[in-house]
């Protein structure tokens, strides 16, 4: 699907507050509510929107201490890697999850309360996961910038 200059707009308002009504986002594009809500079904028809979220400030859930970790698995054979993957995506801390390229094979973003509970998380949970042949970890001292919007031009 072709994106015009309206659908980009509106795709960077939504990613900006996707509470905003038809209405409000209609005198922010100088449309009608029925061609805002028409451009909107037409997004998510084509999964160009896939969803909508609430974002939750980590401090405040008490899920503020950030890890990626990195992970070599001991063989790149099919049956490794799909069964990593299923395993994987089980494991709530895991929030992102990356097959990649370079040393190590996946890079993981995990979110715990603080030391101790990434401790349990790897100990019972990711090291459990068979065929990991090595891991490390780095851990967030600051975060510089998180964003969720994507510049679609």
């Amino acid at each position: 699907m072709q994106l015009d200059a309206i659908d980009k707009k509106l795709l960077h308002l939504l990613q900006v507050d996707s509470k905003q009504t038809n209405k409000e986002l209609s005198g922010k594009l100088n449309l009608s509510v029925t061609a805002v809500y028409e451009r909107i079904k037409k997004l998510e028809r084509a999964q160009i929107i896939s969803g909508y979220v609430a974002l939750v400030d980590k401090k405040q859930v008490d899920r503020s201490f950030v890890t990626f970790c990195s992970i070599k698995l001991l063989q790149h054979t099919q049956d490794f890697v799909v069964k990593f993957e299923k395993e994987v995506t089980k494991l709530d801390e895991v929030l992102e999850c990356y097959h990649i390229s370079g040393d190590y094979d996946y890079l993981l973003k995990v979110i715990v309360a603080d030391m101790d509970e990434f401790r349990e998380f790897m100990v019972k949970k990711l090291t459990t996961i068979s065929h990991i042949g090595s891991t490390h970890s780095a851990f967030m001292i600051s975060e510089v910038k998180h964003t969720t919007a994507i510049n679609v031009g």
